[in-house]
């Protein structure tokens, strides 16, 4: 039973190794979307204004919220096309099964996930840089101490987590049949715009709240894990069924 548990730790090591390599198109796209948000985020992400006597003062407001967006639908996306063909043709390159290849890619997903969110939120400095240094306008910070910076990426990252969670389900039911690839998000987008437009509350409206006005760290960490870790599962096991038929 040992032997058999540090043959698949071994095998999980290799294949993440191996990933973190081969998959450096994920890393190129990382920092190719994030560039695209920070350069959108130099017109700022709100404003506002007044005047008296003469004098007009606008104030735009600069932040890492459109990065944050943006890195979330980079989660999505790379989750959904760490499945494709080729990727799965280079595990079976190993000694190898469905169990050792989907962990090994959950881990891949958890391990950019953690830099994207670090390089998201940091990106909101390099915004405020920018837009001094070059634009020449005055940048006014709000004080933020290392641990509001540290709450801030981990809630990024616990995100990030619930999103390629939901992009590497979407890729494991498109193994299934390819039209679900296409099928779940603009099912997702609709109803997503179905509740916005609702008048009345909507069931997705209650999602959005459950999540994102949550404010003690702890109970939103188990919300999010715990999200992330049941479409994980599903995906998984849905991906062991395959290999069982085939």
């Amino acid at each position: 039973m040992s032997l058999t548990k540090i043959t698949i730790l071994e095998t999980v090591k290799k294949q993440f190794l191996y990933k973190l390599k081969a998959n450096i198109d994920a890393f190129s796209a990382l920092v190719g979307v994030q560039l695209l948000a920070i350069v959108f985020s130099l017109g700022g992400t709100g404003m506002s204004g007044g005047g008296n006597g003469g004098m007009n003062v606008e104030v735009n407001y600069l932040s890492a919220n459109l990065v944050i967006i943006f890195t979330f639908m980079w989660a999505f996306v790379s989750a959904i096309t760490i499945n494709n063909k080729v990727t799965r043709e280079q595990d079976f390159t190993f000694v190898t099964n469905r169990m050792s290849s989907s962990l090994s890619n959950i881990l891949f997903l958890v391990t950019v996930g953690l830099l994207g969110s670090f390089t998201a939120i940091l990106a909101g400095n390099l915004v405020q840089a920018i837009v001094y240094l070059f634009l020449e306008k005055n940048v006014y910070r709000l004080q933020t101490n290392v641990s509001g910076l540290f709450t801030s990426i981990a809630g990024c990252f616990l995100y990030l987590l619930v999103f390629s969670s939901i992009g590497y389900l979407v890729s494991s039911l498109s193994q299934v049949n390819k039209l679900f690839k296409l099928i779940i998000p603009f099912a997702i987008i609709g109803l997503l715009f179905l509740g916005g437009v609702s008048q009345e509350d909507h069931f997705i409206v209650d999602i959005v709240h459950f999540y994102f006005d949550e404010r003690n760290l702890a109970l939103f960490s188990l919300k999010t894990v715990l999200t992330a870790g049941v479409f994980y599962a599903a995906g998984t096991a849905i991906l062991q069924r395959l290999e069982v038929r085939r």
